[in-house]
């Protein structure tokens, strides 16, 4: 009698050392959420960070509601119902600073040289760096939206709707997360890291319609404005919170949010390659 022989598929590859190296969708999605645990355990070791990253917004909030409101023309007439659109978006995409910070710090402690050593899915590193901040970013927002309804704003559309423009949001702000982790593996520490995270998004946010309408800048700002994919995100969050619809915009949110992430995890995974501890 004899016996076939069944070749098993393996999931597995081999380094330069010879070592079995994790290959396939179910490894990258096992060390990703490895490496995003690691970073979710360590968030109660530091509550003063989350303290602090929901200070600000909730400041941007009293600041923008109750200083400027009375004084801001904006389509519509209720500034509340219009600004918290821009603030919710402004507080993800501040929040996605934590990934340039994380990564910086790996690197400078040599953290990230350990990973690479290890058998495991190497990009994961960066994936499940992203996908903690994401967690972090939602704790953030959902204290942003009881301080929202305290102030008076509220969801005019539908539950779906309002479901759509979080999901946006959310989506917008995790493709942030990798401009990020590019920027966190290629400077030279964490100081750096924590200026040049935050130094493009304040043109970014603040030269947007997530403030003022856009109509009320000089001419060349509007059109940057209106370029602006953080203006574009923000409209469409606007329009499914008060129940209008987004149109042709939802398409062109959903192009800059699958671009960046294609371009910048692309970018950042291929610097973490070469990183190394200074």
């Amino acid at each position: 009698m004899s016996t076939a022989e069944v070749t098993v598929p393996t999931t597995v590859g081999k380094d330069a050392g010879g070592h079995d190296v994790p290959q396939g969708a179910v490894w990258m999605w096992r060390d990703s959420w490895t490496e995003a645990l690691r970073h979710l355990r360590a968030m109660p070791r530091s509550p003063d960070i989350l303290v602090f990253a929901t200070i600000q917004p909730i400041m941007f909030v009293l600041l923008f509601v109750y200083v400027f409101g009375e004084s801001v023309t904006v389509p519509g007439g209720d500034y509340t119902q219009y600004v918290m659109a821009g603030i919710f978006a402004q507080t993800v995409v501040f929040g996605t600073t934590f990934t340039a910070l994380g990564v910086a710090e790996d690197v400078s402690k040599g953290i990230i040289d350990r990973l690479r050593s290890l058998p495991m899915f190497q990009p994961g590193v960066l994936i499940g760096r992203t996908l903690s901040d994401v967690v972090r970013n939602l704790f953030t927002f959902v204290v942003m939206v009881i301080v929202a309804f305290a102030v008076g704003w509220g969801i005019e559309g539908t539950v779906p709707e309002a479901l759509l423009g979080f999901a946006v949001l959310f989506a917008f702000g995790y493709s942030l997360s990798w401009v990020q982790a590019w920027i966190g593996v290629s400077v030279s520490s964490v100081e750096v890291a924590n200026s040049a995270g935050f130094i493009w998004m304040f043109p970014m946010t603040f030269i947007s319609s997530a403030f003022v309408d856009p109509s009320r800048l000089p001419g060349w700002l509007e059109a940057i404005a209106n370029a602006n994919p953080f203006s574009i995100v923000t409209d469409v969050v606007r329009d499914t919170y008060n129940g209008v619809s987004p149109g042709v915009d939802l398409w062109y949110a959903i192009a800059w949010i699958v671009g960046i992430t294609v371009v910048f995890s692309y970018l950042a995974i291929r610097k973490y390659q070469s990183a190394t501890a200074r």
